[in-house]
């Protein structure tokens, strides 16, 4: 075995220490940085409480799920309603001789 003066020896505690400090830094701070990514790209304003509460409930599918439903709500609320009366935006020739 390596016989390491007392002044390495604790370098390598502190060192330890300090990854595992921003281990768990980063493990709590994903719903946040989630959240903000969120809104930044989507203008979706959602809680890192609710995200934590829907990965602990449902997991990473979970997330996923809430994500698409609140782009697909958010994309809804901006769309004009489309009906069967409603004109289209524009008119197809399909007498062209496509293929």
């Amino acid at each position: 075995m390596i016989e390491l003066p007392p002044h390495m020896v604790m370098f390598l505690i502190v060192s330890v220490g300090v990854l595992l400090a921003l281990l768990i830094v980063s493990f709590a701070s994903r719903p946040r940085v989630f959240t903000e990514y969120l809104h930044h790209m989507t203008g979706i304003r959602l809680s890192p409480r609710e995200v934590s509460r829907v990965f602990k409930e449902k997991g990473r599918p979970g997330v996923r799920e809430l994500f698409l439903d609140l782009i697909i709500r958010e994309d809804l609320r901006d769309s004009p309603r489309i009906t069967p009366d409603t004109p289209p935006e524009r008119v197809t020739d399909l007498s062209e001789g496509r293929p």
